[in-house]
């Protein structure tokens, strides 16, 4: 009696480490699946052109060379490689930079005035911002394209920092305001009756508070607009165009010899900087987003 009284605990144990076991082998093999793409890649752009015709896709290189990296960068005229990817990249990094910066200072502002200081109309201003998240890209290419005429920002890359500050207001406001309103508001209360004001309480209170969703913001931002295409190639002409549009003229080139060794190692350095980010900042961009859920 005493032997089959204690046998159900004794195998509870066993049980959850074997169900353990069996959910870490999955996540494994989904993350194997995940990175094998990466994996060939990384392994392709190491190859001369010889063995990737008579190797197989996903062996290692037989012998380690960068010349692939060295051409996809700065460009060495081999086959039908003539202009690297460096002026496109520089290209990306003077125009994501500012239009990052300038939609986090909007978003947060929006979002402090929309969910610290009620008025009339907050809530329909609200809505309309958030409607703008949801418009297709396509939608506003015309109008869009229109106005940068108008300003004399066709072509140019302050052009391409306008539009992206425009789209992703919407975001980084609707960031900004789901995080805001977890703060008490007695804190403004309490400010204003020591006689600070608006711009005050921002500076001294709120902004303060403000770094869980700044990186949020700015990670998100960053992304979306290093990844973006459609606006790069719209809005962008010879010379400041981003090097997604510089990475597509690359690997879609059809003259000479395909140099595939050339088209992955260009791929990796357009995607390195927001793989950089979210490995560096990643867990804070968890954080971030579940820092504004429990009050909204």
């Amino acid at each position: 009696m005493t032997d089959l009284a204690l046998s159900p605990p004794l195998s509870r144990p066993w049980g959850r480490l074997a169900l353990r076991w069996l959910l870490f082998t999955l996540l494994g093999v989904f993350a194997l699946f995940y990175l094998m793409p990466l994996f060939v890649m990384v392994t392709t752009s190491l190859k001369s052109l010889e063995e990737i015709r008579t190797g197989s896709l996903i062996a290692f290189p037989r012998e380690v060379t960068f010349e692939a990296w060295k051409t996809a960068w700065s460009g060495a005229c081999t086959g039908i490689q003539c202009e690297g990817l460096r002026p496109y990249f520089w290209n990306s990094v003077v125009l994501a930079i500012p239009a990052v910066l300038i939609s986090t200072f909007v978003g947060a502002m929006n979002g402090y005035v929309i969910a610290q200081w009620r008025f009339r109309g907050a809530n329909l201003i609200f809505s309309l911002l958030l409607f703008g998240c949801f418009i297709p890209f396509q939608v506003v290419l015309l109008p869009m394209a229109r106005m940068l005429g108008i300003l004399g920002l066709a072509g140019s890359i302050p052009g391409l920092i306008f539009v992206h500050v425009i789209y992703g207001i919407g975001f980084t406001t609707l960031f900004f305001r789901n995080y805001y309103v977890t703060i008490p508001s007695e804190l403004v209360k309490a400010a204003k009756v020591d006689g600070a004001g608006f711009f005050r309480i921002f500076w001294s209170i709120f902004l303060p508070l403000s770094l869980p969703i700044v990186v949020v913001t700015v990670i998100w931002q960053f992304t979306q607009i290093w990844n973006d295409f459609l606006f790069g190639v719209s809005f962008s002409q010879a010379g400041t165009q981003p090097v997604t549009v510089a990475l597509n003229n690359i690997v879609n080139s059809t003259t000479g010899v395909k140099e595939y060794n050339v088209d992955m190692a260009a791929a990796i350095i357009a995607a390195l900087p927001t793989l950089i980010v979210y490995v560096v900042a990643g867990k804070y961009f968890i954080r971030g987003l579940t820092a504004g859920s429990v009050k909204g």
